[in-house]
């Protein structure tokens, strides 16, 4: 048995348990650095051998080193300390089931062996007694004188101290049991069996008498077993009598009942205590956690204190402690669960559930500083309630911010009253406030109160479901500012998810930016600062050695979740610019206002035409330059976000054009070839996007696909026998009707010469560019 109970009282393997400062130490301390992935089980091997003499140990490291390597060396031996307990106790509750059975196993085992061993002292009794009656009856057998004077011997010899003691025990013991003066009965009954056993030894009583005397000693051991036990049974009995009767019960060679029998005490006075407690529906539920927490936790802190004091800590009691505290904690949680948190969990109240489950692992806390580690299971209780009221408050966060979209009128705002600001208002710090619609500042707050309830429950592992919800729910306020552009009802990829929900739409262009302004705010800054607040605090709950390394994996997480909020705003960009290129190419009926047509046909006119560019350029250039100028007020601090909107939109319109099929066939194939007005109108078109684009509304992928679309316009001029060159005028009039034109519809004034100057860096890109399409037209 000792065999057994040594080697599960060896931790296993175990890597990583400590720092790498830590394996530093016992480097310098001569037990060979740069360890820190060695298994734990090499590190204490050295310290499981028989041999092993802690002195010449500590000698052998001591000697040569200094205070400070001393310090580590003590400093690691406590490291190692600490994870070999840790250690134990996860190699304990990986096979808890089993260690539980083989601890009980052992436990009856050791009580069916103290039955035997009564049984065998009953036997050897009455075997003496036998013999005794044997020798007796030979001494019969013998003359009849004889006997007669062995018999008056016997009866004329006064009795020895040692028969006296023998025939007044029986009545001593029971006056010290009516009076439960349990220490001097215990004393007495071992006097009794020391006494037995001498007079077996010296033959000092009869076999008759020793036998008597062993019996009285084991119907008394009995009788007092049942009478302690009795009393542990009486509520009354409490603290010192209860853990004396315990104690008593133990000496008596009774362990494992007087164990059961201390842990059932504590259970009916829990039970007892628990009655005065109950439930209400308009009690809080906060309240009621904590006074069942303080019942049910005080009382197991009480019953591991006196399981300590009298049975030590002895494995197959220590078990039994255990399985019974889970028990116990097991009915607190489903207690818990069953009155406050199923109603949290249904109304969406994560507050409120976060608030009892932080009042239990509290209480929790307290019992693991003191060895006994029960957090697990609550944790394994409470999850799906906190799961369940995570998403009833995801829920309501989406539909309360779906009904404010309904009649939000899409203008931004700086905080009302009752929407919670990021910071106090004053009028110096008014500029930090955000701007956002309605909608959007409802959203936002609710975020950051969703962020602040579950931040506490980290521990519970919903880090990881907690930003999968807050991605889901703002794609679906994503997917109501799309619904809330104009036409993109139309668009039966945009309705996925939207349901019945009814959204006010964005008529004005400053409102349609505003869709955007509350999206981008929100995915660059607002959430991923919400966000941080969970990162802060799990980084602040792992211990020095993980949180170097959490980080290291959190930040790849949290850029990961960022780039999934921009790709969502950039779906709603996508749509904003595809409406607005759609509203330039199509009209109202149907019909395009850019076609091939509309090129082809200048050939056709005798008159000369008015050469400037054509109105869905002239167009697109104005309403760029009106939604720049609102962006400007719209975007302060994120002019970027503006910038490549502004791009994006002039990509779309390119892109279409670049990419239409029936355009480009009538172009290259058509009945009437391409003439040369028609190239120079759109030689000019092309050449006005890039003047009216550079460095504000065109990317360099777009400025390539403008070279590309005009060499492929030209290559079909060419196919006709003509040279492009023969007919384009030269690159200073393409330049001077564009700056013309955007002059005239950004309304800012012509110098004599032009806005640029002839030998400005500006002046010269665009000679340089015009340069490239004459070149790309000649080849």
């Amino acid at each position: 048995m000792a065999s057994a109970k040594s080697s599960r009282s060896r931790p296993a393997g175990h890597s990583g348990v400590f720092p790498v400062g830590s394996a530093a130490a016992v480097g310098s301390g001569g037990g060979g650095g740069g360890d820190g992935g060695v298994q734990l089980a090499d590190k204490l091997k050295i310290f499981k051998t028989d041999n092993f003499d802690p002195d010449a140990y500590v000698q052998s490291k001591c000697q040569t080193m200094n205070e400070k390597e001393i310090r580590h060396l003590c400093s690691y031996l406590q490291d190692l300390k600490k994870a070999s307990a840790e250690e134990m106790r996860r190699s304990v509750y990986a096979n808890y089931a089993a260690f539980i059975r083989t601890s009980k196993e052992i436990s009856d085992l050791e009580g069916e062996l103290l039955s035997i061993r009564n049984l065998l002292n009953t036997q050897a009794a009455l075997i003496h007694g036998l013999s005794e009656g044997v020798q007796i009856d030979s001494l019969t057998s013998g003359p009849e004188g004889s006997a007669e004077d062995d018999i008056s011997n016997v009866e004329d010899q006064e009795p020895s101290e040692i028969q006296k003691w023998s025939a007044d025990f029986p009545d001593m013991l029971d006056v010290l049991l009516a009076e439960r003066r349990v220490d001097e009965a215990l004393d007495a009954l071992d006097e009794a069996e020391r006494v037995a056993v001498d007079a077996k030894r010296k033959q000092t009583l009869t076999a008759a008498e020793v036998s008597a005397l062993k019996r009285s000693v084991s119907d008394n051991r009995q009788r007092l077993a049942d009478q302690l036990a009795e009393a542990a049974c009486q509520s009354s009995t409490r603290g010192i009598e209860l853990r004396a009767a315990a104690s008593a019960l133990k000496r008596l060679g009774d362990g494992p009942r007087a164990h059961s029998l201390l842990l059932s005490a504590h259970n009916q006075r829990l039970q007892c205590n628990m009655q005065t407690i109950h439930p209400s529906s308009t009690s809080y539920g906060g309240a009621y956690t904590a006074a069942l927490a303080q019942q049910v936790f005080s009382v197991i802190a009480q019953a591991l204190s006196d399981s300590v004091d009298v049975f030590g800590d002895e494995s197959c009691y220590a078990s039994e402690l255990v399985t019974w505290a889970t028990k116990q904690v097991m009915s607190f949680a489903l207690l818990v669960k069953r009155h406050v948190l199923s109603s949290c969990a249904a109304a969406g109240g994560l507050s409120a559930a976060a608030e009892c489950v932080q009042i239990s692992l509290g209480h929790c806390s307290l019992l693991e500083a003191r060895g006994l580690s029960v957090s697990s299971v609550l944790l394994k209780q409470f999850k799906p309630s906190l799961e369940q009221a995570l998403d009833a408050n995801l829920r309501r966060i989406e539909e309360s911010t779906a009904a404010l979209a309904a009649a939000d009128n899409w203008i931004l705002t700086y905080p009302t009253t009752g929407i919670r600001p990021l910071i106090r208002s004053s009028a110096a710090n008014l500029a930090l406030q955000p701007k956002l619609s309605s909608s959007a500042h409802r959203f936002n707050s609710m975020v950051q109160d969703f962020f602040e309830d579950v931040a506490p429950l980290l521990s519970l592992q919903l880090g990881g479901s907690t930003m999968d919800g807050i991605t889901q729910i703002f794609n679906s306020y994503v997917n109501l500012l799309i619904s809330a552009l104009p036409g993109s009802m139309d668009d039966e990829a945009n309705l996925d998810g939207l349901g019945h929900k009814i959204v006010r739409m964005a008529e004005t262009e400053e409102q349609q930016l505003a869709l955007l302004a509350n999206a981008s705010l929100l995915a660059e800054e607002l959430l991923p600062r919400a966000a941080m607040k969970l990162s802060s605090i799990n980084q602040s709950m792992d211990d020095l050695r993980k949180r170097g390394t959490d980080k290291q994996n959190r930040v790849p997480e949290q850029r990961e979740w960022k780039r999934k909020l921009q790709r969502m705003v950039d779906r709603l960009r996508d749509s904003f610019c595809r409406q607005h290129a759609l509203e330039l190419i199509f009209t109202d009926e149907g019909d395009t206002h850019l076609s091939a047509e509309m090129y082809i046909s200048m050939d056709n006119t005798v008159e000369e035409p008015e050469w400037v560019p054509s109105p869905i350029f002239q167009e697109l250039y104005a309403k760029l330059n009106r939604m720049a100028s609102i962006a400007a007020e719209m975007f302060v601090g994120r002019e970027r976000f503006a910038t490549l909107l502004m791009m994006r939109l002039t990509e779309t319109v390119i892109l279409w054009l670049s990419e239409d099929q029936a355009f480009w066939e009538e172009i290259e194939q058509g009945a009437k070839p391409l003439g040369p007005l028609g190239l120079q109108q759109f030689y000019l078109d092309m050449q006005f996007v890039i003047i009216f684009g550079q460095g504000r509304f065109l990317s360099r992928h777009v400025h390539q696909v403008i070279l590309d679309i005009i060499d492929r316009a030209m290559a079909a001029f060419s196919a006709t026998g003509m040279n492009p060159d023969s007919v384009l005028p030269g690159d200073d009039w393409f330049m001077d009707v564009s700056q013309e034109v955007v002059s005239m519809i950004s309304g800012r004034g012509r110098a004599a010469n032009g806005d640029r100057e002839v030998n400005s860096p500006t002046a010269s890109v665009s000679a340089h560019s015009m340069s490239s399409f004459k070149s790309h037209g000649s080849s």
